[in-house]
């Protein structure tokens, strides 16, 4: 990080950068549930963004990256259907484990603090125009 302060503006789009990742975790997440496939290891993975707090001694400011996509939740649902094309030599198929309820609640969330970031910039805005209009 270079020497020079960040400034509001910064910290509130890396938030919306990294919430930004989360709502395209969620997206995928929710597209692929329900998605079949005839082994365990090919079956879809739940992924899920690990945030970092990154702070700022410049400025006394903190903001959160996305450090890395990781894969998590349940194991997939190994179903018996021998007539199923994708079925492995036993006759099963695999279903991704994705919880499609978690998953909204997980995108509302993330639609809410991308929401809290725009508001931040409004204010830091406005105060910066009304500090501006102080000055004529």
């Amino acid at each position: 990080m270079s020497n020079q302060p960040m400034t509001i503006f910064q910290v509130a789009g890396r938030a919306m950068s990294a919430q930004l990742v989360r709502m395209n975790t969620t997206a995928s997440n929710l597209a692929n549930a329900g998605g079949t496939t005839g082994s365990a290891e090919t079956a879809y993975k739940t992924m899920k963004p690990v945030f970092r707090t990154s702070f700022d001694a410049a400025s006394g400011m903190s903001t959160v990256d996305v450090e890395r996509v990781v894969t998590a939740g349940d194991t997939p649902t190994k179903r018996y259907d021998p007539d199923n094309p994708m079925a492995d030599k036993d006759g099963n198929i695999f279903e991704a484990a994705v919880d499609e309820t978690r998953e909204m609640v997980d995108m509302m969330e993330t639609a809410r603090s991308y929401q809290n970031n725009i508001e931040v910039m409004n204010t830091a805005k406005s105060l910066i125009i009304d500090t501006l209009k102080l000055g004529r």
